[in-house]
């Protein structure tokens, strides 16, 4: 019987990547992959007209597809962020040929891929052990993003989250401070967490630590000016190099940015007590992996009071694959090919 092959897609405004794969029903093997410019297209359909009528001429057309998408699915439709474009899984699925294909958030269809991620795609953070509870991630990026996924008799069952958007909590003096004059800086009456914990924030963070006194003659301060602005200029990824060059002001910015991240990942850990494990994921993931294994994210990460003994006993992980969203994909396309495309 031959193995199947499965349609993956990771879907941005700005370019989106297609992939067939392979399944034997246990290990997945990338078989053609390319890159689209969004932009240049006038919808999805036509894209993946494009990519299957191209791919090599030795392998078969897929029956199943999952495609991961810069935006929220409801209704089996999405809206994709910066882009004008309306999908519907049936359409695609039809112009694409297809038995099934299914639509799923870009950072939620990471807990598809969770299991399967083998040592070059993940690093452990904190040794734990895993059960067969709840999974949950969170990554930092331009926003934060969570998930969480439930095993069940179907198999794993991702839950969309927009935890990055609740209210950030001041655990100490200097995070008050800065939550304080971030509502000032930006406008607003409230503070997502968010807003500190991303790349962005990081931003953030060293751009209040920048306008005080002490700082006036910071090589940064007017790159972080020109940053707040709206400037191109990339000034996480210069906070980062600044720290990680032993400038004592920048590794005070990243000090506090990894605090307030770890605190992040205990709360996510606690409200959906995660026994089968926690994941960091995220743009910034590999970036900060020095970081996330520090004291200053794992301290914060464990300080929650009386239940500090279960987060130390939980697992987990850093995922550091680039294309973690696309394997994901590939791994929720070999769940619908298996259950004959019936799960819900």
């Amino acid at each position: 019987m031959a193995t199947p092959t499965l349609l993956a897609g990771d879907m941005g405004g700005t370019k989106t990547l297609l992939a067939l794969y392979e399944s034997d029903g246990s290990q997945l093997r990338l078989l053609h992959q390319q890159r689209f410019r969004s932009g240049e297209w006038s919808s999805l359909e036509p894209m993946l007209g494009s990519f299957l009528n191209d791919r090599p001429a030795d392998l078969a057309a897929p029956a199943h597809a999952c495609i991961a998408v810069a935006g929220p699915v409801r209704h089996r439709e999405a809206r994709i962020t910066n882009l004008p474009w309306r999908l519907r899984e049936a359409d695609l699925a039809h112009a694409a040929g297809l038995e099934r294909l299914e639509l799923v958030n870009d950072f939620g269809v990471l807990i598809y891929g969770l299991p399967h991620f083998d040592d070059s795609q993940q690093v452990i953070l904190q040794n734990g052990e895993q059960d067969h509870g709840p999974l949950a991630i969170l990554g930092a990026g331009t926003g934060l993003g969570m998930a969480r996924g439930l095993r069940t008799e179907q198999g794993l069952v991702a839950l969309a989250s927009e935890g990055g958007h609740r209210e950030f909590a001041p655990r100490n003096e200097a995070e008050w401070n800065l939550a304080c004059w971030l509502k000032e800086d930006l406008g607003v009456s409230r503070l997502s967490v968010e807003r500190i914990v991303s790349g962005t924030g990081l931003g953030h963070v060293a751009h209040w630590l920048l306008q005080k006194p002490d700082a006036g003659m910071h090589p940064l301060r007017s790159v972080a000016e020109a940053w707040r602005r709206n400037s191109p200029n990339d000034l996480p990824a210069q906070v980062s190099l600044a720290a990680e060059e032993g400038d004592p002001l920048m590794q005070r910015a990243l000090q506090l940015w990894l605090e307030a991240y770890g605190s992040a990942a205990g709360d996510l850990a606690l409200q959906e007590l995660c026994t089968g494990g926690l994941w960091v994921g995220g743009g910034t993931a590999s970036k900060q992996l020095k970081g996330l294994r520090s004291e200053s994210f794992l301290n914060a990460m464990r300080d929650k009071g009386r239940f500090r003994e279960l987060i130390e006993g939980l697992q987990v992980t850093a995922v550091i694959d680039p294309n973690a969203g696309l394997f994901s994909a590939a791994c929720r396309a070999q769940m619908l090919a298996e259950s004959g495309g019936t799960l819900a």
